[in-house]
């Protein structure tokens, strides 16, 4: 697959997240952050099925979703997706730059719409500020995302059981913040299409416009020059 078809895909896929995520927000708002009976449904069943280990390990869990954890694993991704030293450096500040900026304007939407949590009573950790979208669900998706593209540029034809296990990690941090009572379902719904809907216009932005030398795995859109970048010593 080359870049403009990659870029294709990552726009279409960023506007159908983007609009789906716009449908959910305008439901949340017009219901004045009240709860869906799903949400409903889902929070009950989590308070009634909390075993004190399961608890623990869904505490471990989301703790991975927040603070040093997800930029470090960002710059992670970013030194494997690069193809040479100097590449590497860029990609990972790059990384670290989708991930601070996705979480930046996660906040603003936050705060727009302002919804509450559930009631305390049923939290089994702690949290803070508003509920939707999900922040601990957002950072967690946006790091999955990035360290899959990585993984995917490195080993385009392998490494399925590791992207499987990464994917895995990335909603489950979501799916934690359910059981711990601390978000509603749609909170977290809200964070998996904001995080797609976000990933998918990064990678869009990067298809179009980063020089075919800067990945591995990529090949020049038809039509185009290639970009010839000199050896690297240590590729």
């Amino acid at each position: 697959m080359n870049r403009r078809d990659v870029a294709d895909v990552a726009g279409t896929i960023a506007l159908a997240a983007w609009g789906a995520f716009g449908v959910l927000t305008a439901v949340v708002v017009t219901g004045d952050g009240r709860p869906l009976r799903l949400d409903h449904n889902l929070l009950l069943w989590s308070a009634g099925h909390r075993p004190h280990a399961a608890v623990t390990l869904a505490r471990d869990v989301t703790a991975t979703g927040t603070g040093a954890i997800p930029y470090a694993l960002a710059v992670l991704a970013g030194l494997i997706a690069g193809r040479s030293a100097r590449h590497r450096l860029l990609a990972a500040a790059c990384f670290a730059g989708c991930l601070a900026a996705g979480q930046a304007l996660r906040y603003g939407v936050m705060e727009l719409v302002r919804r509450p949590r559930p009631p305390l009573t049923d939290w089994a950790t702690h949290a803070s500020g508003w509920g939707f979208p999900s922040g601990h669900t957002t950072t967690g998706a946006i790091t999955a995302g990035l360290l899959i593209a990585a993984v995917t540029l490195r080993a385009p034809r392998g490494a399925t059981a590791l992207r499987l296990i990464i994917g895995c990690w990335g909603a489950l941090v979501g799916l934690t913040r359910i059981y711990l009572g601390v978000h509603w379902f749609t909170d977290v719904v809200g964070g998996w299409l904001f995080a797609v809907g976000w990933l998918g216009t990064c990678l869009w932005v990067t298809a179009r416009r980063l020089p075919g030398s800067f990945v591995t795995g990529t090949a020049p859109a038809p039509g185009r020059r290639q970009d010839h970048a000199p050896q690297d010593p240590d590729h």
